[in-house]
């Protein structure tokens, strides 16, 4: 690869960016709500449930029963908080891990790093990246263990939060008609919970069976989340989205489905998962630490930092290997444009495997992806290229347009309708776009709406805090560490939570939030150090990560701690052992 014509290659992305981009941004996609509502059922949950409403107070309401939700609350049951209420819209705990159920559904990070809580639980998972099914039995075992099921409202959505003065008490209302007084409420709604549809005209015409992946029809495929989906074997599918999840289950569609058409508008960056099983004896006798030395050095590699050993050795890391230079004691290079090369040859190395394991010259062609390899999250799987080898799988290239329109009977694409008995949609989920309106609550606190103070983007003080609400903690990225395994953040978060929390109910005050000032300076920081990225991905492909393309204050206040995840986590810990609660205001 030592002839690439690097400026040529700079040329065709930004062809292949011009080519994709719309007008209207991230407002090309629409919630899995209202007129789609029937998209939105639960098909896990109970149809005929019902109870009585609740009127209560708590210590600390948790919204939310996913990893964040399931650590925050183990992290307070440590400091021996009994008065906890979790509300959970599903009917189990496992947020992501209970929705997405669909077949090849897996973690594509090591599950040792993935997985929190391992030593205090004692467990070792069965593969490298294991499926959805024993992540979501894992989540159960840290509700039983830390007694948290007790403490659920399954199948209830907490709607509003309005702040009483008169208790300094969060007054939270749910759908279910409860009405709970909390002192303390930790919002755990999920990085990637919104499900969304993209707006094409005539998709709520189509007469066929139509499903997203986040509420997969077992009823209609038949099989699990190994395949064997029998009932799609005389039957015409297409799926629109070749993302993580897209790669995924395409393999398993194109085993079962008679015929199977791939609407692609930007293909997906895929590198060698290589999945295997893991033997606990590998595990015995490890000193104490070993799982949070290995996720640490996990988040340094994959931050771009330096480590002196790669204690996991996959894909991720392998990805860092092979594009940031290094220098002889293995510190980072500095140069932009040794960085620059050699990422573009790391992205080379992508579209040659495609090559080497698609048969047909012209479908290999158009998945080859043309963008920087970290405009977007990269994909690992080992059976997804070879799929398109299969007979009964099409891959229909819209060259960046997607999918034109959809029809009574089928997805329209350059004027040729594809005739289509079932349609699934791996289209994804909201990603950073308004933290009120994804997360479905409406808050108000002493001066106002949340919605109103943060319309123009978030303000807060580590990301978990923001002046004005008063006991309220919230857990995302925006303005936090973005680590590729989200789970290491919100373990963090739900520590530094529960620090908090202890802290406050110890000095006996009321209420706790940060200053002005403290906030003020955070969002500051965030923003100047978002500006680099920020220039980097405005010349991405559209994607999630660059707001599809579009410029606006939101996406600088919605971005990450520049120095990375990893300093992030160490702010979050040194300013945990110091102990002076600085930045926040005690009332």
């Amino acid at each position: 690869m030592s002839d690439l014509d690097f400026d040529a290659l700079e040329g065709r992305y930004a062809e292949e960016r011009e080519r994709r981009l719309r007008s209207d941004g991230m407002a090309q996609y629409e919630p899995l709500a209202e007129r789609f509502a029937a998209l939105a059922r639960d098909p896990h949950a109970d149809p005929d449930f019902a109870r009585d409403p609740l009127e209560e107070d708590c210590e600390v309401l948790i919204i939310g029963g996913g990893f964040a939700g399931l650590l925050a609350g183990a992290r307070l049951r440590e400091d021996g908080i009994d008065s906890i209420r979790v509300v959970e819209k599903g009917a189990d705990f496992g947020g992501t891990w209970y929705w997405n159920r669909y077949p090849g559904a897996a973690c594509d990070v090591e599950a040792t790093i993935y997985l929190p809580m391992l030593e205090e639980l004692g467990h070792i998972p069965t593969e490298r990246y294991p499926r959805a099914s024993e992540i979501h039995s894992y989540c159960g075992k840290i509700a039983e263990r830390y007694d948290l099921r007790r403490a659920a409202l399954f199948q209830t959505e907490a709607r509003d939060l309005q702040w009483d003065p008169s208790r300094s008490r969060w007054i939270v209302r749910t759908d279910r008609g409860d009405q709970i007084a909390a002192r303390f409420v930790v919002s755990c709604t999920g990085l990637l919970s919104n499900p969304k549809l993209p707006r094409i005209p005539g998709i709520e015409t189509f007469a066929g069976h139509a499903f997203h992946t986040s509420r997969w029809d077992y009823g209609y495929t038949r099989g699990d989340e190994t395949g064997g989906m029998t009932g799609l074997a005389d039957k015409v599918v297409g799926i629109v989205g070749t993302g993580s999840t897209g790669v995924q289950v395409i393999p398993h569609l194109a085993a079962s489905a008679q015929h199977l058409f791939v609407f692609q508008r930007t293909p997906a960056s895929v590198e060698v998962r290589n999945n295997g099983p893991l033997d606990p004896a590998s595990f015995a006798g490890r000193q104490p630490g070993w799982a949070r030395e290995r996720r640490d050095n996990f988040t340094t590699l994959t931050g771009g930092g330096y480590a002196p050993v790669d204690l996991v050795g996959d894909s991720w890391t392998d990805i860092i290997r092979g594009v940031m230079p290094r220098l002889e004691n293995g510190a980072p290079v500095a140069d932009p444009e040794a960085l620059r090369r050699a990422e573009l040859l790391k992205a080379e190395a992508v579209r040659q495997r495609v090559s080497a394991e698609v048969v047909d010259p012209a479908t290999a062609e158009a998945l080859k992806p043309w963008f920087h390899y970290f405009c977007k999250r990269p994909c690992f799987h080992d059976e997804y290229l070879a799929s398109f080898n299969r007979p009964n799988v099409i891959l229909v290239d819209t060259k960046g347009k997607g999918v034109e329109r959809f029809t009574s009977a089928g997805a329209v694409v350059d004027g040729v309708e594809y005739p289509l008995d079932c349609l699934v949609l791996a289209t994804g989920f909201d990603f950073l776009v308004d933290y009120c309106a994804e997360a479905g609550l409406d808050i108000v606190g002493p001066e106002g709406a949340l919605a109103d103070r943060w319309a123009d983007g978030p303000l807060t003080l580590h990301g978990m805090q923001t002046h004005g609400f008063p006991n309220f903690f919230m857990m995302a990225i925006a303005q936090a560490g973005a680590a590729v395994n989200y789970v290491h953040t919100a373990d963090e978060q739900t520590q530094t939570i529960a620090h908090i929390i202890a802290e406050t109910r110890k000095r006996g005050a009321a209420t706790i939030q940060p200053s002005r000032k403290a906030e003020r300076a955070w969002v500051e920081e965030i923003v100047e150090g978002a500006k680099g990225r920020r220039a980097f991905l405005e010349s991405c492909t559209p994607g999630y990560y660059s707001y599809e393309g579009r410029r606006e204050r939101r996406a600088l206040l919605n971005d990450f701690y520049a120095p990375g995840p990893m300093a992030y986590i160490e702010l979050l810990r040194r300013w945990r052992q110091t102990g002076d609660m600085a930045g926040l205001e005690l009332g």
